[in-house]
């Protein structure tokens, strides 16, 4: 059962719901990929930094599905953002394949490649350590050069807020390709789609059911609304809402039947959602519900709304 398809700003097809492997334990994502391809799921979405790349290449092969049927992201971790190639070539060595059809910059933030740990460099007031004499628009040079040689099909952003963006645009020769963010029920960060959409960049939702124990999927609105449309759960509308506003989806699980539901429920919903339940749904978070829950302590404003101002 195929998801259906985006369109990406460089003609490139992308599926709307993708499995995500964020916290997946390296034993247990293995045969999380295996499933979910094996059950529809044509679009993985990993990254250097979450450390099981390696055990989502080895579900990727034992599905059994060509590996040019399957969109595959990746990303680049904020101490290489001075060696770009570096860090992508070992995503695609642990991945078992030549390219990506996606390679994102995980956090606009360049931490300092020589610091006190090689994933999460640490200052002594425990803030990250920034490599402050590192400029952005240089990170995004090294990833166009990535699709020039032919690594990556497509790049985009992740966690970059409208004044992060506005930094590369003016410079870039290649527009991102899609905006990864934090977007669900409770942070629809509204205006920020509204930039995207001008922009022509694709939005995409990691964390669209929320946290662990989240509580999104006992939110009274969209229970209302999957009890009137007769749908199995919560967490259907949560992601066909999403998907109805034109985000991908990147539900994360290990639970083969979470997986498949995720994906069979988001497109049920998506196929009943009316006008009128998505503006009950956009309302819900500004009726006293906005709740982020990622929030790293980079010790730096990266420009989002509902984001505590941080402290030196």
């Amino acid at each position: 059962m195929p998801s259906h398809l985006t369109t990406l700003n460089n003609g490139q097809t992308i599926p709307a719901i993708g499995l995500g492997t964020w916290q997946s334990k390296p034993n247990e994502v293995a045969r999380a990929v295996e499933y979910a391809l094996k059950a529809g799921y044509r679009h993985i979405d990993c990254a250097w930094a979450y450390g099981n790349e390696k055990e989502v290449g080895e579900g990727l092969r034992a599905s059994g599905v060509p590996r040019e049927e399957v969109f595959i992201t990746s990303k680049l971790w904020g101490t290489y953002h001075r060696r770009v190639e570096e860090c992508l070539d070992q995503t695609l060595a642990n991945l078992g394949t030549t390219y990506l059809d996606l390679y994102l910059v995980h956090w606009p933030i360049a931490m300092n490649p020589n610091g006190n740990h090689p994933v999460m460099p640490m200052r002594p007031n425990g803030n990250r350590d920034i490599d402050e004499s590192w400029d952005l628009i240089d990170t995004w040079k090294g990833m166009e050069a990535m699709v020039k040689k032919g690594k990556v099909k497509a790049i985009g952003a992740s966690n970059f807020s409208q004044k992060v963006l506005e930094r590369i645009l003016p410079t870039a020769e290649i527009i991102p390709a899609v905006n990864q963010l934090e977007i669900h029920l409770y942070n629809p960060q509204l205006e920020l789609l509204d930039y995207l959409k001008s922009k022509n960049i694709v939005p995409q939702a990691y964390s669209p059911l929320g946290s662990t124990n989240s509580p999104l999927l006992t939110d009274e609105s969209a229970t209302e609304i999957a009890k009137k449309h007769g749908l199995k759960s919560t967490s259907d509308v949560l992601l066909g809402y999403l998907l109805a506003k034109d985000i991908i989806v990147l539900p994360k699980s290990v639970t083969p039947s979470r997986i498949e539901s995720n994906l069979t429920g988001a497109l049920e919903a998506h196929s009943v959602l009316t006008p009128e339940d998505i503006k009950i749904l956009d309302g819900v978070a500004a009726g006293g519900k906005q709740k982020r829950f990622i929030m790293p302590p980079w010790g730096i404003d990266l420009g989002f709304d509902n984001w505590p101002v941080p402290t030196k």
